[in-house]
């Protein structure tokens, strides 16, 4: 199987030969710089059989090489084996950048070759000007893809339906208007929207373009007189193109969208966020494109009461989910029945889609047994597929899509006889879990700010993570979502009531163990004093954590007080939803510390 992504990536050599380019780059990405993509832009899996999430490829004429953060390097090592691609750890101190990379490795008047549509304006002129210095010039409009990729799937063509607007909270007009008048404050008539989820939650609408992600391949403009969705019109009902016209929403198709911009006045003043909208775009738009960021992200991302309330209710039908299925796991265990890493992902989908209101899975879960749980994002295969014993550490993250609601939480629990070590790792997670819980904080806080709370219990005890802590989670929409987030780096947005985020610090030992302690937290006023305005989080997910884990000596009174406030909450919700043998579960498993 090796042996086909070394002719893949021979091919692209090739492609760049003939066009006079010496290297080229491949992101894992769509012209609406997603996180999560269709298959029809799984360039980057086609041509090098790397299948995580994140991850950037780099062809020369001599090398290959592929970019991944710490979530992925085990995963990356593993699959890349026998391909001739060389891994390269991203994000680390000592990382060394694909700019730098290509300046160290090309010579004067080398060619740089992207595709335009695959990078943001952003990061397409920052790289630009680095290699500029050293006089190698990047292009962007090379894509030998679809003539290597014979059998390359087709744009997808799912149906688009309506969100209705008792789970949304508000209208379609009623988005759109909010989000121009914030244009205004940057001196811009119109918006050009570009991310998926965004479009999704400002039109109310959804589908299934995207796996796990509910939303539709398309972009967006807005404007006061009209607006326009570019889209393949076959995905519309009648029933939607009504919905469309009530918010005074024109369709146009998926492919018109660069005549449409190119065709607006000289004179027009369109909003487009630099960092998320593709660098062809914006070269299309030109001296109109008014950088800034979309207005649409921050009204997202900071959800209304109605939204709220999904949310609340949405945990509920999940945690009861969740009890049954962790029984189910557990039995099977205890009396010697087979499962494995993917039966456990399946009884859990089958739990959810048995609660009102479920639509799908909001992620492919993540079930990491053993040593299995120290691949972060680790995906069991049929190849790796590992059978659960009565022995050791599961780590389950899960989640699912709910009309009201997204949910995304991680549980890592004892099949037995836990050792001394696995007690301290996942004593040492929960209390950075509980620590950010905890957490009061000043109106202007940014998530980099707090979240060395999460990860001070390990650090003093000289272990570390590296991932983010905390990231925001759409509402029946992407489980990734921004603009907030909690991590030790880069994101400047301050933290605001309404805004949802995950609460997962976590701890992996290669060939052990890994554990991950994930609930989704909301942010809420706390007080105010002559100092200002606080905030403090609302605990939103509704499951216990598995006390045979916990190291009780190394908790404090307050966090031992936490635990069994959070397990009494969980039990006085869930338990009017169980019956009585769940219902003893469920008080077994939230029974208060010794």
């Amino acid at each position: 199987m090796s042996n086909i992504f070394a002719d893949r990536i021979t091919a692209v050599r090739q492609a760049m030969k003939e066009a006079g380019i010496q290297a080229t780059i491949f992101p894992q990405t769509d012209p609406h710089q997603s996180e999560y993509i269709a298959d029809h832009w799984q360039v980057r899996r086609f041509l090098s059989g790397f299948t995580g999430s994140a991850g950037t490829l780099v062809v020369t004429a001599s090398e290959a090489l592929l970019w991944v953060d710490s979530r992925y390097f085990l995963q990356a090592a593993a699959q890349l084996q026998g391909t001739g691609i060389r891994m390269m750890k991203d994000l680390l101190p000592d990382s060394i950048s694909i700019p730098d990379y290509l300046v160290a490795n090309l010579v004067k008047g080398a060619v740089v070759g992207i595709n335009g549509w695959l990078f943001s304006a952003t990061a397409a002129e920052s790289m630009k000007a680095t290699l500029a210095a050293h006089d190698i010039r990047l292009i962007n409009d090379f894509d030998p893809v679809d003539t290597l990729w014979s059998d390359r799937p087709a744009l997808p063509a799912d149906p688009v339906f309506i969100h209705d607007v008792r789970f949304a909270g508000l209208s379609a007009a009623e988005k759109i208007s909010s989000a121009l008048a914030d244009a205004n404050a940057s001196l811009a008539s119109s918006i050009f929207v570009s991310a998926l989820d965004e479009i999704a939650w400002c039109l109310n609408i959804r589908s299934t373009d995207v796996r796990r992600n509910p939303v539709a391949t398309a972009f967006l403009y807005l404007s006061p007189s009209s607006s326009t969705l570019f889209i393949n019109p076959d995905k519309l009902s009648p029933e939607v193109t009504a919905h469309l016209a009530e918010a005074r929403v024109d369709v146009a198709p998926y492919d018109s969208v660069l005549p449409f911009l190119s065709a607006l006045p000289a004179d027009a003043r369109v909003l487009a966020d630099f960092n998320t909208t593709a660098s062809i775009v914006i070269s299309t738009l030109a001296s109109r494109a008014v950088n800034a960021p979309s207005p649409l992200a921050m009204l997202k991302g900071v959800k209304n009461e109605v939204e709220q309330q999904g949310f609340r209710q949405a945990m509920i039908r999940d945690g009861v989910a969740l009890v049954r299925s962790f029984m189910e796991i557990e039995q099977r265990v205890a009396t010697g029945k087979h499962i494995t890493e993917i039966g456990v992902a399946d009884i859990l989908t089958h739990y959810r889609s048995q609660q009102d209101l479920c639509f799908d899975d909001s992620f492919d879960t993540i079930c990491g047994y053993a040593d299995h749980g120290a691949i972060v994002h680790y995906s069991a295969t049929p190849e790796t597929d590992a059978t659960l014993a009565p022995d050791g550490l599961l780590l389950v993250d899960s989640g699912a899509q709910y009309f009201d609601g997204t949910t995304d939480i991680t549980r890592t629990i004892s099949l037995g006889n836990p050792t001394d070590l696995q007690r301290r790792d996942f004593t040492l997670v929960l209390k950075g879990n509980i620590a950010l819980d905890m957490a009061v904080f000043p109106v202007g806080t940014r998530g980099i700010q707090i979240d060395i709370l999460a990860h001070q219990f390990l650090w003093k005890a000289g272990l570390n993570y590296f991932h983010g802590t905390g990231h925001g989670v759409g509402h029946f929409l992407n489980v990734h979502e921004g603009p907030h987030t909690v991590r030790n780096n880069g994101n400047m947005v301050p933290l605001r009531p309404g805004m949802i985020l995950t609460d997962e610090p976590g701890l992996y030992r290669e060939g052990l163990h890994g554990v991950r302690c994930e609930n989704m937290l909301l942010i809420v006023p706390a007080f105010t004093t002559e100092f200002g305005e606080f905030y403090r989080f609302e605990t939103l997910t509704l499951f216990p954590f598995d006390r045979r884990l916990i190291d009780l000596s190394l908790l404090t009174p307050d966090e031992r007080r936490w635990i069994d406030n959070y397990h009494a909450v969980v039990f006085q919700r869930l338990s009017p939803h169980l019956d009585d043998e769940e219902k003893a579960w469920l008080a077994a498993a939230t029974a208060p510390l010794a």
